[in-house]
């Protein structure tokens, strides 16, 4: 059997009731803390310029572009949500199986397909386990495929959101549509063809674009598939497919077997980001709030940071002076600098305002990044990281931090979760519509249809609130999110 015949007959063969309770209630967290970066990162100017793209272009208004109040055909709907759902780079990342892959260089999973999953399943009117359902299968193929794949492909300049994220939304939309093997393995080869994204676009609008995309395509793969497109069938393994021309092959050891068995969201996990920035910098933005409140620091205090890391965070964030927001995500100097002098690094932090501040910008030029050679000999499957603050008066302050809050092993619960959806929420909803979305999908599992939480995320209460009542008294059984993250 080949890869791809492995992957199509387990998305093919598995239906809701074979997915374990826990792993509900895991995607449950990961479908809240998407559609919150998706409701923040629709305010974007970017995701602005996107949403009048696809407003543009017209065409029947088949699923929701969230923070518009327009409707779009479901392909644009996902270009439009996927490139939202990415713009802050506040999205979760998949972890490695590894110590030889490198974590947050293989994929967020959640946008791409949460956003094909959204617009599709507007469009065919699902229910909440069949939303479940595929999300999980989509989300389940994305990550497997990223950690099999040669880590060529994203050192060369890949962008494994983009390329592999299109294959996971692929898969969720064929599992919607009630596709079988053949045809869902058509929808492979198609969604492998569409495949790109280039790194080089890192700390532009053009990163974001990547997951729209390949949400995208994950929704025309499917249905072109669904009308009898031909492809080739065996696109993940061929010569001339997938893994080869991509990578250069991949280990086929982290997908046969392993599909669902357990599923990845479980282990070795995928980590909620705490901040909207680069997840490469976030045990070191963690580590540098904590050294800055405890020994009570401030800019002036300060004559230089040492920020000691693996290799593979210079090479992913790089920019040593940025100019911009988005390039100050991807920029050790600038989290460290605004770290200090703001001691917080959420949403506010993040502005061209921000990176500009002549103060931010004089302390940036203190801080040094640079390849700690005994965290490099400990793997790249964390990303551990050292910091050293040399104070004017000559002493010198220093931890080590090796994850950051979010991520498996340091968790955030069902009410951290709500917390980060509600500021980023707030940006486009009102305190009620908020908390709506907030019980609709912790009771996700129990809905005969989608459309209260679409009308929920649009800000329209009506529909919502009639659910709400229905669900008094019904504990989410989300609120064990935490000890399932400890496993």
């Amino acid at each position: 059997m080949g890869l791809t015949q492995e992957v199509v007959g387990f998305v093919s063969r598995t239906r809701y009731r074979d997915i374990q309770p826990e792993v509900i209630r895991l995607a449950q967290g990961f479908i809240l803390d998407g559609l919150g970066v998706t409701l923040a990162g629709s305010t974007e100017k970017g995701s602005r310029i996107l949403q009048g793209h696809v407003r543009q272009i017209g065409g029947r208004g088949e699923a929701t572009v969230v923070g518009t109040g327009f409707s779009a055909p479901s392909a644009k709907a996902a270009l439009a949500n996927g490139a939202s759902g990415h713009a802050m780079d506040y999205d979760d990342t998949q972890l490695s199986t590894s110590k030889e892959s490198v974590y947050g260089l293989l994929t967020h999973p959640t946008v791409p397909v949460l956003s094909a999953v959204l617009a599709v399943g507007e469009k065919e009117k699902i229910s909440g386990q069949d939303f479940l359902l595929a999300y999980v299968l989509g989300v389940e193929v994305e990550c497997r495929i990223a950690d099999a794949i040669n880590p060529r492909h994203y050192q060369s300049g890949f962008h494994s959101t983009a390329t592999i994220g299109g294959l996971g939304a692929a898969i969720a939309v064929g599992k919607l549509l009630g596709l079988k093997e053949e045809p869902l393995a058509r929808t492979l080869g198609i969604a492998a063809s569409m495949a790109s994204g280039l790194r080089e676009n890192f700390g532009t609008m053009t990163k974001p674009l990547h997951a729209g995309r390949a949400a995208e395509n994950g929704v025309t793969a499917a249905q072109l598939a669904e009308k009898g497109f031909t492809s080739a069938v065996n696109i993940l393994e061929a010569k001339r497919g997938f893994f080869n021309a991509m990578a250069g092959g991949c280990d086929e050891t982290k997908i046969v077997g392993c599909l669902g068995h357990p599923y990845f969201m479980q282990e070795p996990g995928i980590s909620i980001k705490p901040y909207p920035s680069g997840s490469l910098s976030h045990p070191a933005q963690d580590l540098i709030l904590d050294l800055v409140k405890m020994h009570d620091l401030h800019g002036d205090d300060i004559e230089s940071i040492e920020v000691g890391t693996n290799s593979n965070v210079p090479n992913a964030l790089i920019y040593p002076m940025p100019k911009t927001a988005l390039e100050g995500k991807f920029s050790i100097p600038f989290c460290m600098a605004v770290g200090v002098l703001e001691r917080k690094a959420g949403i506010a932090q993040f502005t061209d305002r921000k990176v500009r501040d002549p103060k931010v910008v004089e302390l940036m030029k203190r801080v040094t990044l640079y390849v700690d050679q005994e965290l490099e000999a400990l793997g790249y499957d964390q990303v551990r990281s050292r910091i050293r603050i040399k104070l004017k008066g000559g002493k010198t302050v220093e931890g080590r931090a090796d994850v950051a809050r979010g991520h498996p092993l340091k968790p955030m619960n069902w009410g951290e979760l709500g917390e980060k959806f509600r500021d980023c929420a707030g940006l486009v909803l009102s305190h009620e519509s908020m908390e709506d979305v907030i019980e609709l999908v912790a009771n996700l599992d129990k809905q005969r249809s989608i459309l209260p939480l679409i009308r929920a995320i649009s800000g329209r209460r009506s529909v919502a609130l009639k659910v709400k009542k229905q669900m008094k008294g019904k504990k989410p059984r989300s609120k064990k999110w935490t000890g399932i993250q400890k496993g």
